[in-house]
């Protein structure tokens, strides 16, 4: 009898709430302050922004060539597997599961439960003390009421993603659109309030300027950009994916640069520069000066709504690449099972979710999120240039789509990848060297696997004979 496999349950529609519902989480709430402190003037900030979306757009355009080849869960594992061998997409799949995609689903578990403090304050107060050394200054780890909200919708939607993807599918397209709608309102407020003014436009604050504050906002813009390449890591769940996954890949990776350009075009249309570089949730401060108090809870309610979106996004996309792995015999067995009646990979579901929810009580996440930027950009660039590889290497691939603008398109990513490492190990020359050290524990895991794969006669398959 064969085991149960994953089947192709998701439509455009789903695929698309997937690119876009994954992506605008938080940030769009918050990053535009650290945008104009690094640049100084809302011209910029919107440059800054539109070469944030075209790098993404490009990053999208190059995936769909390769998602639509190669329509298999795990996303960039594939693509690294296929162009550089194994090793390589292993390494993508370990810092997702341990740190990258573990640690997104932490951080927004964690926004979710900050801002719904808003409404319960008592969710700061610490409620009891863990006996570990996991605290401040090697103190004992406190817990308060927000990091057990968090833990609790953390594990209520693995369970969800673990019932069944159509059902974790809808939920993603329901959020998606309710999102997209309070953030359209929030625009609209901000536009057509009466309380705008085009001079706002023209106004500055003092800022890093010049290219040094360019590639700092910029890796603001694309944090808040992150996220357009998991459904990519769904696509053996896609249906007809030569055709959906490309549209999906671009039209929502569009949809989302267009809103993030219409948000901050409202925010500076109402807030002048220096009022932008100074508040925390310049949504909230936008809203409260259009329509009063009232609009900044409204604010509230649609960050929520967002990182609710996102979090189910990122637990339904993210538990594919550990399933990969496993699938082919390049982590622990387990990870491999399709859930019979549910057709999930419920075993890497709910357990991406606990590891997310021990990151979220350990407080130790936004540490684990630094130290990947520099090894998991590597991989990014990696990724992007593998399209250049495969075309090379397998000329015989059936490739539905092809790269609009390519080689051009897949080497602006790479080039301008390798620019932010460089950034990134000067800046962060500490963090850096930690992050390569967290992937490098993942060695000694590969190459008992392959050892384990090769006694058993057998290797990594590759899928596209």
């Amino acid at each position: 009898m064969s085991r149960p496999e994953l089947r192709r349950q998701l439509g455009m529609w789903s695929a698309a709430s997937i690119v876009v519902g994954t992506v605008i989480g938080s940030g769009i709430f918050l990053v535009p302050k650290t945008m104009v402190q690094n640049t100084g003037s809302p011209e910029m900030v919107l440059l800054v922004w539109v070469f944030g979306g075209l790098l993404s757009l490009a990053g999208a355009l190059t995936y769909a060539e390769m998602a639509a080849a190669m329509p298999e869960a795990g996303g960039e594992y594939v693509y690294l597997r296929e162009a550089y061998g194994p090793f390589w997409g292993f390494l993508f799949g370990w810092t997702q599961m341990w740190v990258a995609k573990s640690g997104s689903v932490a951080t927004l578990g964690t926004g979710f439960a900050l801002y719904l403090a808003n409404f319960f304050p008592s969710l700061d107060h610490t409620l009891f003390l863990i006996p570990l050394p996991l605290g401040e200054n090697w103190g004992l780890l406190p817990v308060n009421g927000g990091q057990l909200v968090a833990i609790a919708l953390i594990l209520s939607l693995g369970i969800l993603n673990w019932f069944g993807v159509r059902e974790a599918a809808g939920l993603q397209v329901a959020t998606t659109i309710l999102k997209v709608a309070l953030i359209g309102g929030v625009v609209a407020a901000g536009l057509f309030g009466g309380k705008g003014q085009l001079a706002n436009f023209s106004t500055s604050t003092a800022a890093t300027g010049g290219i040094p504050g360019f590639f700092a906002a910029l890796v603001a813009a694309l944090w808040a950009y992150d996220g357009w390449n998991n459904v990519s890591m769904v696509s053996s769940e896609i249906k007809q994916p030569q055709r959906n996954l490309p549209r999906a890949l671009i039209a929502g990776t569009c949809t989302v640069m267009a809103i993030y350009l219409l948000t901050n075009v409202a925010y500076f249309y109402v807030l002048p520069a220096a009022e932008v570089a100074s508040s925390d949730r310049v949504a909230a401060v936008m809203m409260r000066a259009v329509v009063g108090e009232w609009g900044a809870t409204a604010v509230t309610l649609a960050a929520l709504i967002s990182m609710f979106a996102a979090l189910n996004g990122s637990l339904l996309s993210g538990s594919r690449i550990p399933y990969a792995l496993a699938r082919d015999g390049l982590f622990f067995r387990r990870f491999s099972a399709v859930d019979p009646k549910h057709l999930t990979p419920g075993f890497s579901v709910l357990a991406l979710s606990a590891w997310s929810a021990v990151l979220v009580l350990s407080g130790r996440y936004d540490q684990l999120l630094t130290m990947v930027i520099f090894p998991s950009w590597i991989l990014y660039g990696m990724s992007t240039a593998a399209v250049i590889v495969l075309r090379r290497k397998r000329p015989d691939l059936h490739r539905p789509y092809r790269t609009l603008g390519y080689p051009l398109v897949p080497l602006l990513f790479v080039g301008v990848a390798a620019i932010l490492l460089a950034v990134t190990l000067q800046k962060s020359p500490r963090e850096s060297l930690l992050g390569l050290i967290v992937i490098a524990v993942g060695i000694p895991f590969y190459r008992y696997w392959d050892r384990a794969a090769a006694n058993r006669g057998g290797k990594v398959p590759n899928r596209h004979p």
